[in-house]
């Protein structure tokens, strides 16, 4: 008895000496977050844009969809193909806060686009041009690792343009991310590895997916900020853990949206990014080593 006295009474310290501990994480208004990122594959005659629109959230919560009233992109040096063509397009919501639009691809590699949103009575604007990239040369599966030895490692082979500056960005699935700059190796075949954690990301006999997308320095200089924020493992989309200024504004009430130099000034933008940039993407099929 006296055993199982001292058991309940040692119990008892123990959960009275539970406290809990409230952690502050950072919060902040809602705003309004775009994922307006247009990848292009040249070889097809049409392509269908998708855009997600929705609101962020408090630190560990999704992000909200909202309503929108209007997702449109206009180009206006397009000139239109036909009497049912025009210089816009406008998009319609598939899935809520996905918005798609069809349009032929010449419409989006060519001319100024401009990206414009409508929410709340309130306007948000963005502006492009097509970006083009390079196709990747080859990817080959290695057998080096990093720190734990459990990592898979991907050989990633492509040649840039010569006689201009070209800005890369990598989408290697599972939400990585890199980016590039032609500045050491212009005109030349660039060779790297990318390691890939088998324990978080891969089972045996993966497909990976990979994509070389163009991007001009605001793209780049952009998602080199994301990277860094996210850890490389969040995605460039999700709320970061410090804002980060994409390229779109809220212009209501601007009279000449041109001019963006007093909304540079505002802390009412949008999070996210408007980019059109060509893509070129390979598979591999990482083999199990024991294969």
């Amino acid at each position: 008895m006296k055993r199982i006295l001292l058991l309940l009474l040692t119990l008892a310290f123990f959960v009275s000496c539970e406290d809990v501990i409230e952690i502050e994480l950072p919060t902040e208004t809602p705003r309004l977050t775009v994922d307006a990122i247009i990848r292009i594959d040249t070889t097809q005659n049409f392509t269908t844009a998708s855009i997600r629109i929705g609101l962020s959230s408090s630190f560990f919560d999704e992000n909200q969809t909202t309503e929108i009233e209007q997702v449109m992109i206009l180009n206006p040096d397009y000139v239109p193909l036909g009497p049912l063509d025009a210089n816009f397009i406008l998009f319609s919501e598939t899935d809520p806060g996905i918005y798609e639009g069809t349009k032929n691809t010449g419409f989006f590699t060519s001319g100024e686009l401009q990206l414009y949103i409508e929410v709340d009575e309130e306007v948000y604007y963005a502006n492009t041009r097509y970006v083009s990239s390079v196709p990747i040369d080859s990817l080959e599966q290695g057998n080096e690792t990093l720190f734990s030895g459990d990592e898979k490692e991907v050989i990633v082979t492509f040649t840039d343009k010569e006689n201009r500056d070209d800005f890369y960005i990598l989408d290697f699935d599972f939400n990585q991310y890199l980016v590039t700059e032609d500045e050491f190796y212009q005109g030349q075949a660039f060779v790297f590895s990318y390691f890939y954690d088998i324990d978080l990301q891969l089972d045996a006999d993966s497909t990976i997916n990979i994509s070389l997308l163009g991007a001009d320095e605001s793209f780049y200089n952009y998602m080199n900020q994301i990277i860094v924020q996210s850890g490389g493992d969040q995605g460039p989309f999700q709320t970061p853990a410090a804002t980060v200024r994409g390229n779109v504004f809220n212009v209501t009430g601007i009279e000449n949206i041109e001019v963006l130099d007093n909304v540079e000034s505002s802390d009412n933008f949008a999070l996210g990014y408007f980019a059109v940039v060509q893509e070129y993407k390979k598979s591999i099929v990482l083999e199990n080593e024991e294969n």
